[in-house]
């Protein structure tokens, strides 16, 4: 096997003798030293000039021509008020059940419309005038309002209250309701839990730009499955039901709806052909003059897409564009608009690769913008007054992120960003400023302000250098090497502190392995538990294996229907490799792994068990069966339609194979990845009788977190500490 190591973070050894290493102890004291300078932007004015971020209490606004800031308000005075509404309201006693909210539903607790900036606090929505800094508090009611957004005019807000839709207008303060009916199993304007967590869907209604109407989903969740959880710890069991649809079984039944602003009867878009379980709505929103929303649709186990465009005023629904594949179709961004709304910026894989395409708005495919064997990350934003559009893309590598802009029709590409790494772009409204993040696996971030045409303006948010100065962070090599079949793979190497490669080390593996996803990069990893290994004596590997993103599909498909088979031959030549370096005892490797991961690492432990001889398996999914329809049902068809694929995948029927030390742990609760999962492999090691470790967590969802985390990452390292040595 040809490798090449290429790129290597080396720091002379004189120069960090006296630094200290990220241990259990040190690791979240340095984890804390963010970079310095203003807190995150959280919203941008709507000419794009300007944005606002939070210190502390402080709203500041920052100039970006300038680099300058002002303070607008002290936030406490809001805060106080939206806590005294919040004492009105019930309590929440232990009986109620656990809230299933997704993780990935959104809520802006700052917007900025027109001359008004919406804030949110403790359920409760005020209006900031940004030219005098006066507040208003809009509502101080017994239930909190969820997912408020600020009309584009700036004359109104809507908002969800429990699970029906309202508006208020700012002037009068007066409320209307727009949705009626809704409950915990209809929806209005609120996400389910699978949708969210596959699709991305951050919230599920949209203000129309001309600030009349707003085009929202309702979420029918009575047929779809209630998954069982339940609080074990008081003196008796608490039932605390997830609406959860494992594979096979029904989704939510979704529908778009067309709302006016002032109230009346919602007009339904005729998109779904009336069969819901059928198809998933994936995106949604409006054209720029608001007499049109656009809904894509796939089908359910997606490997077709289309883009309709539906008449807000009477729900008769076209479709504009239409996206096939054998495999399946990654959904992508939300199309962008230009031209008036005439034309639009499509993302598609069409060719292999992720690339931006122009269509006018019936459809008509009018040109390719960009091409090559490389992907294109993002839309980050249009100047058409300049006649240019901003992505970031893996042009110059598949490890990093790059800023690019070019033409409309595709002419004039140009590089804005510089340095070897990964860039992270927010830019304003209108494409006029921006803001770029850098890390490499050497660099800590770094913020910089920047003119659309990549001129530095200065510095918003410097590296913190205590982090460097203080603490050794060991140096991280990124590496390519081919599998015995000739696949090209990248991987990421730490060497343990001391390094002697005259010595044999052991092993740990970290790997995730799934689908989207992609974990070697050339960004900055920090202060982790792969440096607190490496201190202690690990070398630290990772490899993408097929089935990776950020390569082109052709690199994500072999897994296909056949989930944790390819991934596992690529992690074992990852490990070939790795041991022919010189300087790996091959009886000492240890794999670990969370959620995905903690299936990879099962999935070694019981069929590589002569490889690994010790593995952590964190939440891990045991038979894909159990997890949702969504996800399992893009990478491995129905259960119906692929018996085999799913039976050979399913790893307690395998747990005669362990041969090594294994610990798994898991969150009771887990919302995800369902502890289901883990008694099942649990109940299979026992008959098989098998010896295990276990670390079983409560009230917590798909992570550990605080106490606990310090906990579990206690246990991780003495386990390695005991298997590898």
């Amino acid at each position: 096997m040809r490798a090449a190591i290429l790129f290597l973070a080396c720091v002379p050894a004189c120069l960090v003798a006296q630094k200290k290493l990220i241990t259990l102890e040190t690791m979240e004291e340095a984890a804390r030293l963010a970079p310095q300078g203003p807190g995150n932007p959280v919203a941008w004015s709507p000419d794009g000039k300007q944005f606002l971020y939070r210190q502390g209490r402080r709203l500041v606004i920052y100039d970006a021509a300038t680099a300058s800031s002002k303070d607008l308000i002290d936030t406490s005075l809001m805060d106080t008020a939206a806590m005294d509404s919040a004492a009105v309201r019930p309590a929440k006693v232990e009986s109620q059940p656990f809230d299933w909210e997704n993780r990935r539903v959104r809520e802006s607790p700052v917007q900025w419309a027109a001359s008004e900036v919406l804030y949110s606090s403790g359920g409760d929505v005020f209006v900031i005038q940004v030219d005098t800094g006066k507040w208003t508090q809009l509502t101080k009611t017994s239930a909190a309002e969820r997912d408020p957004k600020l009309s584009p005019d700036g004359k109104s807000v809507a908002f969800r209250r429990d699970w029906d839709l309202y508006t208020l207008d700012i002037a009068s303060k007066r409320e209307t309701r727009l949705t009626t009916g809704g409950s915990d199993t209809l929806r209005n304007a609120g996400l389910d839990w699978v949708y969210p967590e596959e699709l991305e869907l951050g919230t599920a209604y949209w203000w129309s730009p001309d600030s009349r109407s707003i085009a929202y989903m309702q979420f029918d969740l009575s047929r779809e499955p209630l998954y069982p959880h339940e609080d074990l710890r008081g003196p008796r069991a608490i039932y605390e039901p997830q609406r959860y649809p494992q594979a096979g079984e029904n989704n939510p039944d979704v529908r778009v709806g067309v709302v006016s602003a002032r109230g009346g009867n919602t007009r339904w878009m005729d998109v779904d052909g009336g069969k819901r379980q059928e198809s998933l709505i994936a995106r949604v929103g409006w054209t720029p003059d608001s007499r049109n929303v656009y809904v894509e649709r796939t089908n359910r186990v997606q490997n077709k897409l289309d883009l309709f465009l539906a008449e807000a005023g009477s729900g008769k629904a076209s479709r504009i564009l239409e996206e096939t594949d054998k495999y399946w179709v990654n959904v992508q961004e939300d199309p962008v608009f230009v031209s008036g709304g005439q034309q639009f910026l499509w993302l598609s894989e069409r060719d292999g690769f992720r690339h931006i395409y122009s269509y006018s708005i019936n459809g008509k495919q009018s040109r390719q913008l960009t091409k090559g064997s490389w992907e294109v990350t993002g839309v980050v934003g249009v100047d058409e007054s300049v006649g240019r559009v901003y992505f970031t893309s893996s042009e110059t590598s598949p490890l990093e992120r790059q800023f690019f802009s070019a033409g409309m029709t595709g002419e004039g590409k140009r590089q804005l960003s510089a340095g070897a790494g990964t860039h992270s772009i927010a830019m304003g409204p209108g494409g006029r400023f921006y803001l770029d993040t850098f890390s490499s696996v050497s660099s800590p971030p770094r913020t910089t302000v920047h003119a659309g045409d990549g001129r530095e303006l200065g510095v918003y948010r410097e590296q913190n250098q205590k982090l460097t100065d203080e603490y050794q962070i060991l140096p991280t090599e990124l590496v390519n090497f081919k599998t015995p079949d000739g696949t090209s793979l990248f991987a990421r190497l730490i060497r343990p502190a001391g390094f002697d490669a005259g010595k044999q080390y052991p092993a740990v593996v970290l790997v995730y392995g799934g689908p989207d996803s992609q974990g070697v990069r050339n960004t900055w990893m920090g202060a982790d538990l792969d440096q607190v290994l490496a201190s202690k004596g690990f070398v630290v590997w990772q490899v993408d294996n097929r089935g990776s993103s950020g390569r082109g599909h052709a690199f994500e498909t072999p897994v296909f229907r056949k989930l944790g088979s390819v991934e596992l031959a690529d992690q074992v030549a990852g490990v070939e490799y790795l041991v022919s370096l010189g300087f790996v005892d091959r009886t000492r490797i240890g794999i670990r792994g969370w959620s995905y991961g903690g299936f990879m690492t099962l999935n070694a432990m019981l069929n590589a068990s002569d490889v690994f001889r010790a593995g952590i398996a964190g939440a891990p999914v045991t038979d894909w069966h159990n997890y949702d329809t969504i996800y399992t049902e893009r990478y491995m068809g129905l259960p119906k339609d692929n018996p085999d694929g799913y039976q050979s995948t399913a790893l307690p029927q395998k747990a005669k194979n362990l041969k090594g030390n294994l610990m798994i742990a898991h969150n009771v609760e887990d919302d995800n990845v369902l502890f289901q999962n883990t008694v099942q492999m649990i109940d299979a090691l026992e008959r098989a009788g098998q010896a295990f470790e276990m670390q079983v967590y409560t009230q917590k969802t798909h992570a550990v977190t605080g106490a606990e985390a310090r906990q579990l990452n206690a246990a991780m390292v003495d386990f390695f500490e005991r298997t590898l040595r």
